[in-house]
């Protein structure tokens, strides 16, 4: 590839990369809107958005608006305990009436934050077929006692999740191509350290695959020469197939 091929494509590089480093701020934002959205169609007080915390099943509430938001985030919740704990777990939707009368009610959270849980709806957020968290709505506006919420309602919090795991989903590979790239253009630690730190992740399969190829085509290339000259080769026929099948492809215009 000459010289000024290979220019180009590593401009394209950076600018990707660059991409990501603003990524995450914005779609922050594009979550917290969509929130309360879908709190207004739901005529809820508080909605929140809770994710898994690490790989024990332990949960963190991710994003939220209302009273106590600033308070919520960042929070976390046991493995398993909750009304957020049974949806992660069944992947069902549930809608509780009366917490009070729910065995599986949290009430630790309430006892942090001052407010009072009456009434809560809760829906998982599937991403390809895996549930990455769940969206609840608590109270009505307004005074109680509120009104419970309907299996309608039900359904409509199933379209807003739709919507919102594909933007949390986002949020995540965004903040995992942060910390890679940072973390392999800083040398702060070797492979098997990397390693391990991709394989105690809690994310999608998927953003581990990706991030496993950047590690091995990295281990690959630092054994000596031929190994980087090699790698170099499959990388450009690969940006040569890329140019020659879409103008519109991850590293071309």
């Amino acid at each position: 590839m000459p010289k000024s091929n290979i220019q180009e494509t590593l401009r394209k590089i950076v600018e990707t990369v660059d991409v990501a480093n603003i990524l995450t701020e914005p779609l922050t934002h594009s979550i917290e809107n969509l929130l309360k959205l879908a709190a207004n169609s739901m005529k809820s007080e508080e909605a929140s958005i809770i994710v898994r915390d690490g790989n024990n099943g332990d949960m963190k509430f991710f994003q939220a608006i209302g009273k106590v938001a600033d308070q919520l985030i960042g929070l976390q919740i046991p493995a398993g305990k909750g009304i957020a704990g049974f949806v992660i777990s069944s992947g069902q939707p549930m809608a509780v009436a009366d917490v009070g009368q729910e065995e599986s009610f949290y009430d630790a959270v309430d006892k942090q934050t001052g407010y009072s849980t009456q009434t809560i709806l809760a829906t998982p957020l599937r991403y390809n077929g895996e549930i990455i968290g769940v969206l609840e709505f608590v109270n009505r506006i307004g005074e109680p006692p509120f009104t419970p919420f309907t299996p309608f309602e039900m359904d409509k919090a199933a379209l807003f999740a739709e919507a919102l795991a594909s933007l949390v989903n986002a949020h995540e590979t965004a903040v995992l191509t942060e910390s890679v790239c940072d973390r392999m253009l800083n040398n702060k630690e070797d492979i098997s350290t990397m390693r391990a730190w991709v394989n105690d992740l809690r994310s999608a399969n998927e953003h581990k695959e990706l991030l496993e190829l950047a590690l091995l085509i990295r281990e690959f290339s630092t054994r000596g020469e031929s190994e980087r000259k090699l790698c170099k080769e499959v990388l450009e026929a690969f940006l040569r197939h890329e140019e020659s099948n879409s103008k519109t492809g991850f590293l071309s215009y």
